[in-house]
């Protein structure tokens, strides 16, 4: 099937994918769409990141609802509020040429709950949140699933990787037996495992990746051996030969990203740090910079990267290498997004070269050697 409308989207829908330069569909969106738009059971489906999973379940989410009843109709769990607000803003530009008006809400901490829940009260089709938030909400009596359909759980894993796990089951519970639940991950860990066992069906429809296809294909691995007093430095010259070319630095502590942030802006080379403690409106801002081109490097944490998605970013590199398997996978997901091409490059000790080796021997990726020199 080489378009949407033979997968079964409707031309209103494929005309607003059409102006948003999406015209394949990817092999998720594939194998997807036809058994979620007409069957639309308990779903498991493993891809990796920047494959195209929100237009997976978004396009059959946008195509059950019922325009008429003016309740939320179905629900997206997800681990971050970037990743929500994404969600949230792809389902409007699919709806863009709709025969119908579609209201999808997305709520999410960092935001007082008092506005989001007078925001709710207006007629809401979908609702887009974080496990806390969603939560807080029905403690409060003040989000009505009644009517709910369909919940997705998207990057399941790393909600459960960010200890989320407990309120997922909470969700799981209040919604059992009432609507279908539809699970995307890249990764199917033994927690994941769990929930599947308990909240979804034993004929739960799956579609798992290849083990061989777990990392995006499009991605070259690269790694440069460097002592830690020489990292900076190191760092400070590939950057330089980078020139206007863009991308993300990952550090595994909030403290890390913030010095590291620091130590750049000391050489002269703009850089902002994204983490935890930054308050929304910050976080917006540096959002705002990078994906408006006006910052061209980021760096992050693991866990504030969730939800980035930015276009035309041409590396990620791995300043600290991470603590889990799961998080290269994301990690390395920022890039050669759509089709693209891109490269990952982990900046490694003598000590972490068998880290390196793990990786590449559980995922199934082959890493290059690169060298760097500067001047000390």
């Amino acid at each position: 099937m080489n378009t949407f409308q033979d997968l079964g989207i409707s031309s209103q829908f494929v005309k607003a994918l059409e102006e948003n330069h999406i015209n394949t569909p990817t092999e998720i969106q594939q194998k997807a769409i036809p058994f979620l738009l007409k069957t639309g059971t308990d779903f498991i489906g493993q891809a990796q990141t920047g494959t195209g999973k929100t237009a997976a379940f978004g396009l059959p989410i946008l195509s059950r609802i019922d325009p008429e009843l003016q309740k939320i109709q179905a629900l997206v769990i997800c681990p971050t509020r970037e990743l929500a607000q994404q969600i949230a803003k792809q389902l409007f530009k699919f709806t863009k040429y709709a025969d119908y008006k579609i209201f999808t809400e997305a709520v999410y901490g960092g935001e007082k709950i008092d506005i989001q829940i007078g925001k709710l009260k207006r007629p809401t089709h979908i609702v887009v949140s974080t496990p806390g938030r969603l939560i807080d909400l029905l403690e409060r009596k003040a989000i009505d699933l009644s009517k709910v359909k369909t919940i997705v759980l998207d990057e399941a894993d790393e909600m459960l990787s960010m200890g989320f796990k407990a309120d997922i089951d909470k969700i799981l519970t209040f919604t059992s037996g009432k609507s279908n639940t539809w699970l995307f991950s890249a990764t199917i860990p033994l927690a994941l495992k769990e929930i599947i066992d308990e909240f979804m069906a034993d004929d739960a429809f799956r579609i798992e990746v290849d083990k061989e296809s777990i990392v995006n294909q499009d991605i070259s691995h690269q790694y440069v051996i460097c002592d830690i007093k020489d990292k900076v430095n190191v760092l400070s010259k590939f950057l330089q030969e980078m020139k206007d070319q863009r991308g993300i630095i990952f550090c595994r502590t909030k403290a890390g990203a913030q010095t590291l942030a620091k130590q750049l802006i000391a050489k002269n080379i703009l850089a902002e740090a994204i983490h935890g403690d930054l308050g929304q409106r910050d976080r917006e801002k540096v959002m705002r910079g990078f994906k408006n081109k006006r910052l061209q490097i980021l760096i992050a944490t693991d866990i504030s990267a969730r939800g980035i998605d930015v276009d035309s970013l041409s590396y990620v590199l791995h300043y600290q290498l991470p603590d889990q398997l799961e998080y290269y996978t994301h990690r390395s997901g920022r890039t050669a997004r759509a089709g693209k091409q891109g490269f990952s490059l982990a900046f490694v000790a003598p000590s972490e070269l068998s880290k390196v080796t793990e990786i590449s021997n559980a995922l199934h990726i082959s890493f290059e050697k690169i060298d760097i020199s500067f001047r000390s």
